[in-house]
């Protein structure tokens, strides 16, 4: 039985000597075999034993006259054509199953962007997943869609069109008042499963990273989580998702071939958002929701909004004045908070400088923190690590101070200062506070 279970083996076949040819050149050809099959007789020439021969071709290789040679015995031949018989067959089930996926992922069509809200109001992120979900509807000759979930949100559908979505589907219900997971999940897989979209894009915040895994594990599909690319392989016809990997060492692009939809998420920030377009249209399905409020196991009592470090939206702001460790403590940044003060935004720090405890984890702006894409984003201090540069590197305008000129940071700024951040900080707020005063002195 166990014989049986076991994977064939290729014949090797046997050793056997040419007529004629051997020259008695002095049993080099036994010397090498190391299984002891070949013994000389009177004349030198070599009489090979079939039971002993492994077929290791060492005898062939050692015989200085080319008189031995390797050849397959009847049962050899009756085993290579049983095994040839069923690779053919394997082969012809390979392309049958291969045509049956292919059937399978075919059947899938359209771009569809999720539209995260919350009491009515839909997340910035939805409106910029659309305008990525735009290039890639293109690419691929479909339709861009979007889905919204919620309880009185039909106004959210009506925005998605003005955000450039041919069509909106739309499951409105008070058991979707608020985001809990089971309820989410039953509308998101109802509209799926029925519709077949090919591409899924979610938002990577804390409920678009919890109704995406839930999602993917129940289609049984491929997620990529925190993109920072979407590309269309147009050959292929395939989602390219490009997100750091190895701690932002490298950046990997992830293909799901033979799953559908192929999902991912992106952060907030990360695409830029598309211009809207007031009074266009598009075509609006309303879709019913087909559970009840008993066979969910959570109920929502009680909402309390979240309280953050000084009520601060750094990824909102559109100014950042941003420090990393080369600030040395946590006092220097209160020149940075002076300089924000001035230029109407907010205080940034790298992880180094989170990690020191000078800032709380929510003014922390990288690939573990918050990306952000404000209209001026001065980086002060701030070596420039790839995981940083993820978080800040789409800022419409980026102005890097450094000691050190080969410092990273400066790849990617538009300005870049090399210069001590004490010296060069308090002389640009005392400009600014100069140009205040006399700004001031004329009104």
């Amino acid at each position: 039985m166990e014989d049986t279970a076991k994977k064939k083996k290729k014949p090797r076949g046997k050793a056997r000597l040419i007529a004629g040819k051997c020259i008695a050149c002095g049993a080099r050809c036994q010397m090498s075999c190391p299984s002891d099959a070949i013994e000389m007789n009177e004349q030198g020439e070599p009489i090979i034993s079939l039971e002993k021969c492994i077929g290791c071709r060492k005898c062939v290789k050692a015989c200085p006259a080319a008189a031995l040679e390797m050849y397959l015995t009847p049962e050899e031949e009756k085993l290579l054509a049983g095994m040839q018989a069923d690779a053919a067959e394997q082969s012809e089930e390979d392309v049958h199953e291969a045509a049956d996926a292919k059937t399978g992922v075919a059947a899938w069509k359209g771009v569809w962007v999720f539209v995260e809200q919350n009491e009515g109001k839909a997340h910035p992120v939805s409106w910029e997943l659309l305008g990525v979900g735009r290039t890639l509807a293109n690419d691929l000759g479909v339709d861009l869609s979007a889905f919204v979930l919620g309880s009185g949100v039909k106004g959210l559908a009506e925005e998605a069109f003005g955000y450039d979505a041919d069509r909106v589907y739309l499951v409105d219900d008070p058991i979707l008042n608020h985001y809990r997971t089971p309820s989410y999940l039953h509308g998101s897989l109802a509209l799926i499963n029925k519709y077949k979209p090919e591409i899924v894009l979610m938002g990577a915040t804390g409920l678009g990273r919890d109704l995406a895994g839930a999602v993917a594990t129940a289609l049984r599909t491929g997620l990529t989580a925190d993109c920072t690319g979407l590309t269309i392989d147009k050959k292929m016809r395939l989602l390219e998702q490009t997100r750091p990997a190895f701690g932002g060492n490298i950046m990997a692009t992830i293909l799901t071939e033979t799953c559908r939809p192929q999902m991912a998420s992106v952060r907030p920030h990360v695409m830029p958002r598309p211009q809207f377009q007031p009074g266009k249209r598009g075509e609006l399905i309303i879709e019913a929701f087909q559970l009840s409020e008993d066979s969910i196991s959570t109920r929502i009592l009680e909402i309390q909004p979240l309280l953050t470090e000084g009520s601060i939206n750094i990824a909102g702001a559109n100014v950042i004045v941003s420090g990393g460790r080369g600030l040395l403590q946590a006092e220097n940044f209160k020149m940075l908070q002076e300089l924000a003060d001035l230029l109407g935004g907010v205080v940034g720090a790298s992880r180094s400088a989170i990690d020191a405890g000078w800032m709380p984890h929510a003014r922390q702006i990288g690939q573990t923190g918050k990306t952000v894409r404000p209209k001026l984003y001065i980086a002060c201090a701030i070596s420039g690590a790839i995981q940083h540069l993820v978080g800040m590197q789409d800022s419409d305008h980026i102005i890097a101070i450094n000691k050190d000129k080969n410092a990273p940071i400066f790849e990617v700024a538009h300005l870049g200062i090399v210069g001590d951040i004490f010296e060069i900080i308090p002389g640009v707020i005392e400009q600014l506070r100069r140009s205040g005063a006399k700004a001031a002195a004329r009104g």
